[in-house]
């Protein structure tokens, strides 16, 4: 009330003018019959209703409603995905076969990585307890130590020496080792980026090489082949029951005249049953026309390179100028010999055409995905770019045409390693030998299928290239090739690509990264874990762009990979006992459509064409007594082995207990990062890349 007994709003008017807009009016009702009316400015009355007030509670309702389901099908969904995971856990521990057996020094990686592992759960659980009291002074990158006056307690006492411990003993080392890594992953980075510049060059300037004239038209108008080089084709194998037929199939359609041509199947089985199928298959061939012969060893010393050695001690060798080499699952095209072997006329010093693999399983799951990317990349980047501007790369053991007088001046093939391709390809360089590599001409073959056969494959392929680095590092630096090819050998071809890579893959992204998460006063730059990684798996996919969609889980399979390149890797490098281990990549005998309609066709006139000539006594009785009596005998389901691999395990839970300490301290890209190089590993380390993502 006001003085005279009127209403005073003044106060109100000057309560809420912080939240109304415009120039408030204080009207004073002299009588209070009136109305009051309050303007904030002249266009009050015109402004737009407020659309919230539009909403009633029913449309509110729903909206909650459509929220909740969403949120409960996520959940759900998240529910369903670790049920199915538990699930496949229980099953390979309590259902399957584990694999319990290590020998001494194969234990070793794996007491290191536990030793790891139960490092990061102390340093977590400290981390935890000052978490959940307040003590954040991991937060402030200068260490803050508090007087006697604020310490309350033996633990924050224990807590506070352990943080002066961890920032004067414990981060130097690990960011010493961190920068080193960091130098060899930028020079490693930079050799990717050159090769892949090289590769746009070549397709720039469409680089290929090219024969010049047609140099098998050189045979007289009679028709005969002279102008034809010998050819001997090896097909060496070993226990390959189920891709045995389509490789000599393929091999006896190539299109060669009959008489300049010689195929020889190196079988090194141990079954007689399937020694008794691939002598049947080979009578087949024989029958039709083929000069095809079969060799079986009855010491079998040297694996694959013990074979080739002692095929090519046979005294008719020495009519034969090329030999091709063929891998059990590989199938050649018809016209293989004529896209390859004309390369080698006019030209000398030519000791190798290697060919480019294709894949018949390649959509098969997730692991052949995976596969292709990196396999694509090796032969149109790697062995394309190496095989245009120095003439030098890998031999891959198969699919290549070789100058036999190059191989007997090399010194032939030698047994001191597993990788006996690599072994003659580097001898073969230090001889002045020259290599050409053709990317389009691609032969077919099987990629493995399950993470076993994938694991042990690339042990040998890294293991074995450590292992000849030590028996031809003196040759290499005796020789008498230029010094730049000296360099080019020791640092980029052995060092860099086969010893860098998986070192620092492995210790920078499964020990380093981990642990800077309990130590954060060694850091890893966001660049490292993020941004280059990515950039070189996009440069790494390019070669195979149907496979984008996979990048992410390229770039954590890698990763991954790197414990078993390591492990590897150490192991050739030092000559430990798994160094010059051998074992047959399992395959599933896989053939495109194409293939099996060319089968069938083939198997009708072959079936015509037994019935016209009749039985002979070439062996087919016996193949046809094992084939039926495969067929009647019913066989035993198949159990597929469980396998669980404990150093995989074991880097699962320390970075998910990195993802864990990351969560805690805020760091958002650190956690998505381990959290799914974590999940990675703890899929491969349960078996379940090559089962459960089909």
């Amino acid at each position: 009330m006001g003085p005279s007994g009127t209403i005073d709003f003044s106060k109100w008017w000057v309560k809420d003018s912080s939240s109304r807009k415009g120039n408030p009016v204080v009207v004073t009702m002299e009588n209070p019959n009136y109305s009051v009316v309050e303007i904030d400015a002249p266009d009050s009355a015109f402004q737009p209703i407020d659309k919230e007030r539009g909403k009633n509670a029913k449309q509110f309702t729903w909206l909650l409603l459509l929220k909740a389901h969403r949120v409960v099908g996520g959940l759900a969904w998240l529910g369903n995905s670790l049920c199915s995971l538990l699930h496949s856990v229980k099953k390979r521990l309590f259902l399957g076969h584990v694999e319990t057996e290590m020998s001494a020094k194969a234990k070793f990686l794996f007491r290191v990585i536990l030793a790891f592992l139960v490092m990061a759960l102390a340093f977590l659980s400290f981390e935890l307890v000052a978490h959940f009291k307040g003590w954040h002074y991991f937060h402030n990158h200068n260490l803050h130590l508090p007087e006697a006056s604020e310490i309350t307690g033996w633990f924050h006492t224990a807590y506070v020496r352990w943080l002066e411990f961890r920032a004067d003993y414990v981060a130097p080392p690990i960011q010493s080792l961190s920068t080193f890594c960091i130098v060899l992953f930028l020079i490693q980075s930079v050799d990717r980026i050159l090769l892949c510049l090289g590769c746009f060059w070549i397709k720039f300037r469409k680089i290929k090489p090219v024969i010049d004239g047609d140099p098998l038209s050189s045979h007289d108008l009679e028709g005969s082949n002279q102008g034809y080089p010998m050819v001997l084709v090896q097909i060496p194998m070993c226990n390959e029951k189920e891709v045995y037929e389509v490789s000599i199939s393929a091999a006896s359609q190539l299109d060669w005249p009959k008489d300049r041509l010689l195929i020889q199947v190196l079988d090194d089985s141990d079954d007689e049953s399937i020694q008794w199928l691939i002598k049947g298959e080979v009578s087949k061939w024989s029958q039709r026309g083929v000069n095809i012969i079969y060799r079986h060893r009855k010491f079998r010393t040297g694996y694959k390179a013990g074979n080739l050695k002692s095929a090519m001690s046979c005294d008719y060798i020495k009519d034969y100028e090329f030999v091709a080499i063929f891998d059990a699952d590989f199938q050649p095209n018809p016209d293989f010999l004529k896209q390859t072997v004309p390369h080698f006329k006019g030209n000398p010093e030519l000791a190798l055409v290697q060919a480019r693999w294709a894949f018949v399983n390649k959509d098969e799951n997730l692991l052949t995905r995976l596969q292709n990317v990196n396999l694509c990349f090796h032969f149109e980047v790697e062995q394309q770019v190496n095989g245009v501007f120095l003439n030098f790369f890998g031999f891959n053991g198969t699919a290549g045409v070789w100058r036999i007088k190059a191989l007997e001046e090399s010194g032939g093939w030698l047994e001191r390693t597993t990788v006996e391709d690599m072994d003659i390809a580097v001898r073969a360089h230090l001889n002045g030998w020259k290599f050409i590599f053709l990317n389009d001409v691609k032969v077919l073959c099987e990629l493995p299928e399950s993470y076993e056969a994938y694991r042990k494959q690339q042990h040998r392929w890294h293991s074995g290239p450590m292992q000849l680095f030590r028996l031809c590092l003196p040759a290499i630096i005796t020789s008498k090739i230029a010094f730049w090819k000296k360099t080019n050998l020791i640092f980029l071809f052995f060092l860099l690509r086969k010893l860098i890579l998986p070192f620092y893959s492995f210790t920078l992204f499964c020990i380093i990264l981990p642990l800077t998460m309990f130590v954060p006063e060694a850091e890893l730059p966001i660049w490292v874990i993020c941004y280059i990684p990515v950039f070189l798996s996009f440069l790494n996919i390019l070669p195979a762009p149907k496979s984008f969609p996979f990048i992410v889980p390229y770039l954590l399979f890698e990763n991954t990979m790197s414990v078993t390149k390591f492990n590897a890797m150490v192991s050739g490098l030092f000559q430990l006992g798994s160094s010059y281990e051998w074992i047959v990549t399992k395959k599933a005998g896989r053939s495109s459509e194409a293939d099996l309609l060319a089968a069938e066709e083939r198997d009708s006139k072959a079936m015509s064409l037994q019935l016209h000539r009749g039985t002979s006594d070439s062996g087919l009785s016996e193949l046809n007594k094992i084939k039926e009596s495969q067929e009647t005998v019913p066989r035993p389901p198949v159990k597929k082995m469980n396998k669980i691999y404990k150093k995989e395990l074991a880097l699962a839970f320390l970075l998910l207990t990195a993802a864990f300490r990351s969560l805690l301290s805020a760091q958002g890209m650190h956690f998505y990062y381990l959290l799914f190089q974590g999940v990675s590993f703890l899929l491969v380390g349960l078996d379940l890349i090559g089962e459960q993502m089909n």
